[in-house]
């Protein structure tokens, strides 16, 4: 059972985010089920000695966090868990191009070339204009374990050219650190298998599972700035994610 809490009177955090902490709680212990309905307004409102609006304020925090829903003259209720609603992070991911000595970034190559009907399409483009491809390879632990592709639109005025040239773009661009020219950007995860030439580059066998993150990256203009994959081998590389709320979980109350 969750622990018995009151409102902090003294406490310079408001009673309305004191109350969405005791609830949450009470929710990850178990005190409140899934599809069980909450204490109403009015007892709540007598239980903790907190008004109406206070009590609103919580309730409407919640159903924000996706824990608990309303149904008009019954009340409101801890929400079951849905898969389909469940989101999985690049965390692991982008963990490999944390920033110290275990990750490097080797240049394979950088050459303007013509652009084909493909490259036309994502870059919005005309085919046979001119895009610049660089290839490279991102180690961890000295092992290669992404192979990274993509063209850019080839404009000497447009700084996301120069910007991509430099090894610490990776790592700006995956923890949101450092200056960039990007506004916005596409990303599709798909699986698939490495061909030869691929599974030479990462060191692995030919036919090995794969995981391929496609990129879409636009300019403060709204135009395509690059274009390009990472290919991950599938045995280094997991996505996890969390359902639920857990009592010992690392979640912070909320503040603030």
């Amino acid at each position: 059972m969750g622990k018995i809490r009151d409102i902090d009177r003294s406490s310079f955090e408001p009673a309305y985010i004191q109350l969405v902490n005791i609830l949450r709680d009470q929710i990850a212990s178990g005190e409140f089920r899934p599809g069980q309905r909450l204490p109403s307004e009015a007892q709540l409102c007598q239980r903790y000695q907190v008004s109406p609006m206070t009590v609103r304020r919580a309730i409407n925090i919640l159903i924000d966090r996706g824990l608990v829903s309303t149904a008009q003259g019954r009340g409101t209720f801890v929400k079951p868990i849905e898969l389909s609603t469940v989101v999985f992070g690049l965390d692991e991911f982008t963990g490999i191009f944390t920033k110290n000595a275990d990750t490097k970034v080797r240049l394979l190559e950088v050459r303007i070339v013509k652009s084909d009907e493909e490259i036309a399409k994502r870059l919005a483009i005309d085919v046979s204009d001119r895009a610049i491809l660089i290839r490279r390879l991102i180690l961890k632990e000295n092992e290669p374990t992404i192979y990274h592709k993509e063209y850019l639109v080839y404009d000497p005025t447009r700084p996301i050219v120069e910007g991509e040239m430099e090894v610490t773009a990776l790592y700006g661009l995956f923890t949101g650190t450092g200056e960039t020219a990007l506004k916005r950007g596409e990303l599709a995860i798909e699986v698939t298998v490495l061909d030869e030439k691929e599974a030479n580059l990462l060191k692995a066998p030919p036919m090995l599972p794969a995981f391929r993150l496609e990129h879409i990256f636009y300019d403060f203009d709204d135009r395509p700035a690059s274009w390009g994959t990472f290919l991950c081998r599938g045995d280094r590389l997991r996505f996890t994610t969390t359902v639920g709320l857990s009592v010992n979980t690392d979640e912070k109350d909320i503040r603030i």
